[in-house]
């Protein structure tokens, strides 16, 4: 549907996106409101981003409070609003980590998390998981799994090696591999339910056992929640499931209703290791994202999302059990992946064609469901409906 809007952007931005053919001009709540007047029903949420919904009041209000009375400025100043924005992050966040630098994007937040590991530790390697994604910048690249984005810009920055998602005694392989009781590895960076790869994840066995292999090598435990932080998973954060906690986690995605923000949260030990100017961030925890912060903190913990998200989630993955179509449910939460026993690319295009947004993945059989913390029942029950007549 070309209209002057799509062909400003297809002549002026790189074409770096295989778009859908869809205007989006306006949301509110589950939905989005297209330039022909159409309304969709969204489960991809802007790729896991849309947490409390398209442009919730609360939020709303908060950013434009903020934006009447202060826009930016860098954080050389104290920020009232900062400083709320923090304490309602740590408030939500496990008791352990509750020291937090604010940036912009979850690349930026796995880069920072990476340099900290390696000044904490002084080691270099990092070790991650094949079908890991960490983005796309240099560095964060360098420790993402998934060969296609890395291959292409080879060379990448030296000192990571991957094994395979939930092999334990392949990870203790290859730590045996960096020198004497693993003492060049400075960490293991997972996600703890790999989103692009097809919704993937693992036994409790397998994150105790890397917490103990951490704590026998001298490594930092790194879990990348970019996506499965707050409330996608029916709780703010994965970390502490299965009596596992990391000593760094990082966040992005959902944490600000859509503004662009990241963190990376870490212990207290990890804290009192760093100085001034070992990290920076011109825009990181800005006055008006941090408002979008505590907002979202705010809704989510005053409007029972988070219950929301567990009682939708066990309705819904129990319905798609019974599709005949449906071979695997995966995921949990709000982050969910649907496997067919065909190409999910065609329940996709129906999904679409009946007006409900969803995602793909690298798994060309699973469907992925990203949507807001609110989706309610009905919203569902439209969505069952339509996949139920595909054939």
């Amino acid at each position: 549907m070309p209209t002057d809007l799509g062909l400003l952007e297809d002549a002026y931005q790189l074409r770096t996106y295989k778009k859908l053919p869809l205007q989006v001009v306006r949301g509110e709540g589950v939905w989005v409101y297209t330039s022909d007047g159409q309304r969709y029903l969204d489960l991809y949420g802007g790729h896991a981003v849309v947490s409390t919904g398209h442009c919730h009041p609360r939020v709303v209000d908060a950013i434009q409070r903020q934006a009447a009375q202060m826009i930016f400025y860098s954080n050389i100043v104290y920020s009232e609003v900062r400083g709320r924005a923090a304490a309602a992050l740590a408030r939500a966040a496990p008791p352990e980590l509750r020291k937090i630098f604010f940036v912009n994007s979850g690349s930026e937040a796995n880069e920072n998390a990476i340099k900290l590991a390696r000044k904490v530790t002084g080691k270099l390697r990092v070790i991650s998981f094949e079908g890991g994604f960490h983005g796309r910048t240099i560095g964060s690249l360098s420790a993402t799994g998934i060969k296609k984005y890395r291959d292409q810009y080879s060379p990448l920055v030296p000192g990571h090696e991957f094994v395979p998602f939930g092999d334990l005694e392949a990870l203790r392989r290859c730590v045996a591999l960096t020198g004497p009781e693993g003492s060049d590895t400075a960490a293991i960076l997972l996600e703890p339910i790999q989103s692009m790869a097809g919704v993937r994840t693992a036994g409790a066995d397998f994150f105790r056992g890397i917490r103990k292999l951490c704590d026998e090598i001298g490594a930092m435990l790194i879990y990348d929640e970019i996506q499965t932080g707050f409330g996608r998973t029916g709780t703010f954060f994965f970390a502490g499931r299965h009596e596992v906690m990391p000593d760094m986690v990082t966040l992005a995605k959902g944490m600000a209703s859509g503004l662009p923000m990241g963190a990376v949260l870490v212990t207290d030990k990890i804290a009192e290791q760093v100085k001034f100017d070992d990290l920076g961030s011109t825009f990181g925890g800005g006055p008006l994202v941090s408002a979008a912060l505590e907002a979202t903190v705010q809704v989510i913990e005053e409007e029972g999302l988070l219950e929301n998200v567990i009682r939708q989630s066990d309705y819904l993955k129990t319905a798609l059990g019974g599709l005949v179509s449906v071979e695997e449910v995966r995921g949990e939460g709000f982050l969910l992946g649907i496997k067919f026993k065909s190409e999910a690319a065609r329940y996709q295009q129906a999904l679409l064609q009946a007006m409900i947004l969803t995602g793909l993945s690298g798994d060309p059989r699973v469907l992925r469901l990203l949507p807001p913390l609110s989706l309610g029942r009905a919203e569902i029950d439209r969505f069952l409906d339509v996949l139920a007549r595909v054939n």
